[in-house]
């Protein structure tokens, strides 16, 4: 199936992904992780809900981490220009039949939670409330030193069908893999903030969470985190890489939590602004899309992802299989 055109004039102005609530099983462990290995920083805590922001991020908190008898994900947040694309984001939602219910989110202003067609849960805003700059804090920098919540990967049944849906709301794709002996995509990556990615699609049951990636200053970050990691009880939890990946060109290490949520650790993709930027088409045979160099992608991270809440889990429509990198 062809890529959609752009919409350059889409209904409502979304800024950007903002963040995502990933509830836990362990809540002191799961600080453990996220705090002292990773780095992020905590700007409010509760007996049940740890908020967190990276270091150039001047919005309130990036991940939610709230206490849960089951792992799993939940809303997924982006941030809209103003409180008029709010007011028309939910005229959209529910003019597509998709439910739109009005919440109270601590530190944000109005708050609309909904679905795509597939069934991921999502949350927009257009106020949180800012914090004063870290990004000079130099004493404050620890583990990876993650700058910014970068993009959500997400396991798709359909990825013709969820990049139609996201490319109607402005969603601009950057790269994409094609199944050449049915013409439908194996996976896209789609942007509004003007990187590779705000959130990509990958082929497999779901909707699934595949995973959260947080930007870092240089490859030599994810070199130190391997390091500490290594070193402190955290290697079994390092999944694949460090390596660069064809699509994006970017450095990578994915590892995961406590409880299976994956995060990647990401730097050196490209700028993407130009309204006219032609997308990268590559083949599904083409081992070097995803592993352009490095060790080969596990098992797992074509099979595990976090179950989204109250989400029912359906099979791909396409059973294509990429070439893995020897």
């Amino acid at each position: 199936m062809p890529l959609p055109q752009p919409v350059l004039h889409p209904p409502f102005n979304i800024v950007r992904l903002s963040h995502v609530e990933l509830a836990v099983t362990d809540l002191a462990k799961s600080r453990a992780f996220y705090v002292d290995i990773l780095g992020l920083q905590v700007t409010d805590e509760t007996s049940d809900t740890i908020y967190l922001r990276a270091m150039e991020e001047r919005g309130h908190h990036c991940i939610v981490l709230k206490k849960a008898e089951t792992a799993e994900a939940r809303d997924l947040g982006f941030k809209v220009y103003s409180e008029d694309d709010l007011d028309r984001a939910a005229h959209f939602f529910k003019g597509r039949e998709l439910p739109v219910e009005w919440i109270e989110r601590p530190y944000q202003a109005r708050t609309f939670r909904t679905r795509d067609p597939q069934g991921i849960p999502l949350e927009f805003y257009a106020q949180m409330e800012r914090l004063p700059p870290i990004h000079q804090k130099y004493a404050l920098y620890r583990g990876v030193k993650p700058l910014r919540i970068d993009h959500f990967n997400c396991f798709s049944p359909n990825v013709d069908e969820a990049v139609a849906f996201y490319n109607e709301i402005g969603f601009r794709v950057t790269e994409y893999t094609e199944d050449e002996e049915t013409g439908r995509l194996w996976a896209a990556w789609t942007h509004r903030k003007g990187g590779v990615h705000d959130i990509a699609f990958t082929n497999g049951r779901g909707p699934r969470l595949h995973h959260t990636a947080f930007w870092v200053p240089t490859p030599l970050n994810i070199i130190d985190l391997l390091d500490l990691m290594a070193t402190s009880g955290w290697v079994a939890n390092i999944e694949r890489g460090p390596g660069r990946h064809g699509i994006s060109n970017a450095f990578f290490l994915y590892i995961l939590d406590p409880d299976g949520h994956r995060i990647e650790i990401y730097c050196s993709d490209y700028q993407t602004v130009d309204p006219d930027l032609e997308p990268i088409k590559w083949d599904l045979k083409d081992p070097q899309r995803q592993t352009l160099w490095g060790a080969p992608a596990p098992k797992s991270w074509f099979e595990h992802g976090s179950p989204f809440a109250d989400t029912p889990i359906i099979d791909s429509i396409l059973k294509a299989q990429p070439i893995i990198a020897p």
